[in-house]
């Protein structure tokens, strides 16, 4: 349940550290002092050689866990330690030296370990403290210091915050270059016959009712006037004063429709209203479309004073921003590295304490599985294969003493091979003969 949470340790060094507390000089000499080993060692050199003898033959092997699946639990590491002695009573005397050794000093001096480790980390926490708040002062000084020069966000470098302006400078410009256009594409289309003539309705569209003299644009009165004409016509002939009226006025409001449609060519405001042409469907379009494109003339003319203003000012830093950006890039940088250290060891801390709060409340603990034990029989050799190999000593040692006894005190056992030897004639053979009560009585005898 803790694994990934607290911190675990190599198996391989947590070995290497158990091997090197429990064989470290000052606890064999323990063990000698405590087993009796050292009891004939007269001199240094002697006992240095009982020490390496003895940590050659203590052995602590560990068996790591084999990782489980599903909600299967971890089994856990085991220890053993083994020790090799001449002596059934001392073998057992020293692993449970070792056992002890191991269950109180190195459990104890690991419970140390953790608490030094922590006081350490806990330090060094402290420290990163102190760089971390010098570190943000001094970035927040920097800051202030160059309120507008520093970038922000995902704002980029001097020169790129520059040719990004110049850009937009480029852009801004070709976008107003085309309203323009448009715009110009319009006033001629506003200007030209199309509004005009379709400004002038046929005389049954006139909606006006007014006299030559009432109100309303100057088409419908033209309209009514020669309505008005064409009905006294039918009634009065050419030299009626009325019709000699009608016909002046329908010249004059004729002349005045003439002026009307070249001041609208012209672009004056009032000829449209006073010609009807502003209520034309195709006159209030291109016109909604000219004031359009006015307001969008409007809006780039600013966006581009706004770019181009940047652009001046970015221009006029360029001796300074260059520096700011790399002053404030290299303090955040610091920052930076000093809140990941600080984090790190505030996580590795926390890490410690879940640790140590698990040992203590028996979620990490050693237990004795098997206490010392040692065999009744002989570990090596096996006592059958002794005794013949003792057998076979023996009769070896006895011939060969026999052979080497023959060898130094040669004898000889008959009289030919005595002459032989020497190449005297030997004349007789004296030898001896044991009787009852152990009397020796000579016997000579002569060969052939």
């Amino acid at each position: 349940m803790i694994q990934g949470i607290a911190i675990e340790q190599d198996v391989n060094s947590e070995l290497n550290f158990v091997k090197q507390s429990l064989l470290s000089r000052a606890h064999l000499q323990k063990i000698v002092n405590e087993t009796g080993l050292g009891a004939r060692v007269s001199n240094q050199q002697a006992m240095a050689t009982v020490l390496d003898d003895l940590s050659e033959r203590i052995d602590v092997v560990v068996q790591a866990p084999t990782p489980n699946s599903g909600d299967v639990p971890t089994p856990s590491k085991v220890y053993t330690i083994s020790y090799r002695d001449a002596d059934r009573n001392r073998s057992l005397k020293v692993v449970q030296i070792l056992l002890d050794s191991f269950m109180e000093g190195t459990l104890g001096g690991n419970r140390r370990g953790s608490v030094t480790a922590q006081k350490f980390v806990e330090a060094q926490i402290k420290e990163y403290e102190v760089r971390l708040g010098d570190a943000e002062q001094q970035l927040a000084e920097f800051k202030k210091r160059n309120v507008g020069m520093v970038p922000g966000g995902q704002q980029s470098d001097y020169f790129s915050r520059l040719q990004n302006e110049i850009d937009a400078v480029k852009k801004t410009q070709t976008a107003l270059g085309i309203a323009v256009t448009r715009r110009s594409a319009l006033e001629r289309q506003l200007r030209g016959e199309a509004p005009i003539a379709a400004g002038t309705a046929p005389s049954g569209m006139s909606t006006s009712k007014t006299g030559p003299q009432g109100g309303g644009d100057t088409f419908s009165r033209i309209q009514e006037t020669q309505a008005k004409l064409d009905d006294m016509l039918l009634r009065f002939t050419e030299k009626h004063p009325d019709v000699i009226a009608l016909r002046e006025t329908l010249e004059e409001l004729k002349q005045r429709r003439a002026r009307e449609l070249e001041a609208l060519k012209r672009g004056d405001a009032g000829a449209a209203a006073a010609s009807g042409a502003s209520s034309n469907p195709v006159y209030q379009s291109i016109q909604l479309q000219l004031n359009q494109a006015d307001v969008e003339i409007a809006g780039l003319r600013g966006e581009l004073a706004d770019h181009q203003q940047k652009v001046s000012e970015l221009r006029r830093m360029v001796d300074t921003m260059p520096q700011v950006e790399a002053e404030f890039a290299r303090l955040n940088r610091d920052y930076s590295v000093t809140k990941a250290q600080y984090t790190a060891l505030v996580d590795r801390l926390e890490k410690a304490k879940l640790g140590e709060e698990a040992g203590a409340s028996g979620l990490v603990r050693f237990e004795i599985i098997d206490p010392p034990t040692a065999d009744f029989n002989p570990v090596s050799p096996k006592r059958s294969v002794l005794l013949a190999l003792v057998l076979l000593a023996a009769l070896a040692g006895g011939a060969g003493t026999a052979y080497l006894i023959t060898m130094l005190k040669p004898v000889f056992h008959t009289a030919q091979q005595l002459g032989d030897i020497t190449g005297a004639v030997v004349l007789g053979v004296v030898s001896a003969t044991r009787t009852v009560g152990n009397a020796i009585s000579p016997r000579c005898t002569a060969p052939g």
